[in-house]
């Protein structure tokens, strides 16, 4: 095959990792997604609610400091993602941003996309803690994108004391082995799902 034709092939594949609808999901199984897709706005988001406080007492209770870090925050947000790998990785799912002062709430979509090694798909959670206003409504009206690797020290003892908020924000990520050490989102977009949201 000819060098310019790989590049095509190379480039229409990494496109279907990101837009492929079995891949750029909630993590569901199979035979949920037309499940999913049936569900009314309300239902969608009900669902997104409950999988937001599983995931946020789960956090707590795998680190007792990550619980205090909330205790001072402003709002927070919750993703619950699957990520696929094959060369090309590609993910994606559904979130939603709570403002604790208000209990206002706002949908939000997930997606990554990048060239990788390996085999394989990994669902995880991620947990964003926002130390201010500033920076929670920010990452709500305009979105956000990790351009680097973002890094939570935990451990069986939760965050590291000198480990807090890094620009007004704190992230963590829970897989099925547990609290991740290094958790690494590089590449990931997050943004306002216009679906799911009331009308402005």
């Amino acid at each position: 095959m000819k060098l310019n034709n790989w590049r095509t092939v190379v480039v229409v594949a990494a496109v279907a990792c990101v837009l492929s609808p079995s891949l750029s999901r909630p993590a569901l199984a199979d035979d949920e997604i037309p499940k999913w897709k049936a569900l009314e706005r309300d239902a969608k988001r009900a669902k997104i609610d409950e999988m937001a406080q599983t995931t946020l007492d789960e956090l707590f209770t795998k680190s007792i400091k990550a619980e205090t870090l909330y205790e001072k925050a402003y709002g927070w947000a919750a993703f619950d993602n699957l990520k696929v790998a094959f060369v090309f990785t590609g993910g994606g799912g559904n979130g939603v941003a709570v403002d604790r002062e208000t209990g206002q709430r706002t949908y939000m979509k997930m997606g990554t996309a990048g060239i990788g090694l390996g085999l394989g798909g990994q669902t995880y959670q991620v947990i964003f803690l926002f130390q201010d206003k500033g920076t929670f409504v920010n990452f709500v009206e305009n979105g956000w994108q990790a351009d680097a690797t973002v890094t939570a020290a935990a451990g069986t003892e939760g965050v590291n004391p000198s480990t807090g908020f890094v620009n007004g924000l704190a992230m963590f990520k829970i897989t099925d082995t547990g609290l991740m050490a290094a958790a690494d989102i590089a590449g990931t977009k997050y943004w306002k799902n216009k679906k799911l949201n009331p009308p402005e």
